[in-house]
C-alpha cells in the first residue's frame, strides 16, 4: 500500500487573474511560493516521520517549483518530474479568462473546446502516470508502507477524485485551491480516496 498526497501547485499570476493555463507553462508568483512553503508546514505535521517519503511532480514550471519548496522544507531528495501528471492542455481557451470563457463555451466541465485534451484521455493519463510513479517510488523505498507526494494541477487532480468516487465528488461548481492537499491510497493498482480537502466555489 501506497499513501498519496496529491497537491495542487500553488498560486501563478494566471490563476489570480482567473485564466487559463492549460499546458502553458506559466511560473509561481511570490503567493505561489508562500503557499508550497505552507503546505511543506503541514505535510511535516501529517507525515509519519518513520515512513519513507517521496515526493514526485509534473514537469511544468509551477508544479516543479511548488515540489522543490515542499523538497527542500521537508528534507526529502530532489523530486522527479513525470510528464503525465502535466495539466490537461485546453486547447484555444489557453490564456482566456473565466468570464470570457464561460461566454464563448459554457461550463467548463462540459465546454467543448478546439484541441482540448478530452477528460477521458486526461483520466487515462493521469491513472497511468499515478501509476508509474507509484512504481518508481516502491522500488526506491522497498517497504510496504510508504508515502508519495504528487505534486500536479486543478483538473488533473479533479479527474483522480472523480475517478476515485464513481464521479460522486468533486460537487459540480467546486474548485481545488492552489496549495491544497488530497489524501489518496495507491494499493493492488486501485486508486482509493481517503480525504479531499480545499474545495471553494
Amino acid at each position: 500500500m501506497t499513501a498519496l498526497i496529491l497537491i495542487r501547485h500553488g498560486e501563478t499570476d494566471w490563476n489570480r487573474d482567473r485564466r487559463i493555463q492549460g499546458a502553458t507553462d506559466i511560473p509561481l508568483n511570490d503567493t505561489g511560493r508562500a503557499q508550497a512553503r505552507a503546505t511543506a508546514a503541514l505535510l511535516r505535521d501529517r507525515l509519519d516521520p518513520g515512513v519513507p517519503a517521496t515526493i514526485v511532480s509534473s514537469d511544468l514550471a509551477r508544479a516543479r517549483e511548488t515540489a522543490e519548496i515542499i523538497a527542500a522544507d521537508l528534507g526529502l531528495a530532489a523530486p522527479r518530474a513525470y510528464r503525465g501528471l502535466r495539466e490537461r492542455s485546453y486547447g484555444e481557451a489557453e490564456g482566456v479568462g473565466l468570464d470570457e470563457f464561460r461566454e464563448r463555451w459554457g461550463d467548463s466541465y462540459t465546454a467543448e473546446v478546439p484541441g482540448a485534451e478530452p477528460w477521458t484521455d486526461l483520466r487515462t493519463r493521469g491513472i497511468a502516470a499515478l501509476g508509474r510513479a507509484v512504481r518508481d517510488h516502491r522500488r526506491a523505498t522497498a517497504p510496504a508502507a510508504s508515502s508519495l507526494i504528487v505534486v500536479s494541477h486543478g483538473a488533473l487532480i479533479r479527474e483522480m477524485i472523480r475517478h476515485a468516487t464513481a464521479d460522486e465528488l468533486p460537487p459540480a461548481g467546486e474548485r481545488l485551491l492552489n496549495g491544497s492537499a488530497h489524501d489518496f491510497v495507491y494499493e493492488r493498482d486501485h486508486l482509493r480516496l481517503v480525504a479531499y480537502a480545499g474545495l471553494i466555489a
